[in-house]
């Protein structure tokens, strides 16, 4: 019982930490980088920098504002605790942009547009990590392309911003918009290494003669399940075993050099995977 509770207590402190450091990011991004420089970020956070350009109003309250609706959406469609978080997360942000004194860090707007996205980006990606969100575009994402047999998220958020970055076009002028363009594709990369970095998990297929003692080295050496599958070669038409694992980027050299010490002529797929949990297996090489 207390293991359970220290281990909810460490979890609760971990998101929160992610959260806070989130906050801060985005909130450096936007106010040291994007507002000196005029122009504005994608989603939610790009809608209210647009509509305070254009009338006047506090960005601040607009952030949490033009948030609410996809919170709600996501008590709905997700759950209490993750709209808890991000309304939190969200309104934290507003205090930041507030009250915090960002500094201006460069007037270069190439500068500026790249390295503010890219802690905009860091910022949402720590959030994500912490179980909530910092802007409601993915919230409005993920619900839409669940209702429609035709959209997935990446294209309700292409479409989302396209309609954002047109109107920037139209109320701050062309440049204006590219440089937020630019900011927008900077924050996606940095959250894409937030989420994924440098353990981004890739599958790996494995068809050889050698298969039993490929599988034993993969386990017993990298410490990775294997899944076998039995399958038949299209030519020979005998049957043979298929080995299936997942493994960090960084481990793919490992597994290919294991597999051609053992089956130079082993045939090897290599798949990008967005997202992997568990699969380690337990043994004393790995431990050792």
């Amino acid at each position: 019982m207390k293991k359970t509770f220290s281990k909810t207590v460490s979890r609760v402190a971990l998101d929160v930490s992610l959260i806070v450091l989130g906050v801060a990011a985005a909130g450096f991004g936007i106010k040291s980088f994007l507002l000196y420089g005029l122009f504005i970020d994608g989603g939610v956070t790009g809608i209210s920098m647009l509509v305070s350009r254009v009338t006047g109003w506090p960005l601040p309250k607009l952030i949490v504002l033009l948030n609410i609706p996809f919170v709600l959406l996501g008590w709905w469609g997700i759950g209490w605790r993750f709209a808890i978080k991000s309304l939190l997360a969200i309104v934290a942000l507003a205090a930041s942009l507030l009250w915090v004194p960002y500094p201006l860090v460069t007037p270069d707007m190439v500068l500026a547009s790249v390295f503010g996205g890219s802690f905009i980006g860091a910022g949402i990606g720590l959030a994500i990590r912490g179980g909530a969100v910092l802007d409601g575009t993915e919230i409005a994402a993920l619900l839409i392309s669940k209702a429609s047999h035709f959209l997935r998220i990446g294209d309700v958020i292409l479409l989302l911003n396209v309609g954002i970055f047109g109107a920037a076009a139209y109320f701050l002028g062309v440049e204006p918009a590219l440089y937020s363009v630019l900011a927008y594709v900077s924050a996606s990369k940095s959250i894409d290494f937030i989420l994924h970095g440098i353990e981004e998990y890739t599958a790996i297929t494995i068809i050889s003669a050698n298969s039993e003692a490929i599988r034993l080295a993969i386990t017993n050496d990298l410490g990775r399940g294997v899944t076998v599958f039995q399958g038949r070669g299209g030519h020979s038409g005998e049957d043979q075993e298929i080995l299936y694992c997942v493994v960090t980027r960084l481990e793919i050299g490992l597994v290919k050099n294991l597999v051609a010490d053992l089956d130079e002529d082993a045939f090897v797929i290599v798949q990008a995977v967005s997202d992997a949990h568990g699969g380690r297996v337990k043994s004393k090489a790995y431990h050792a």
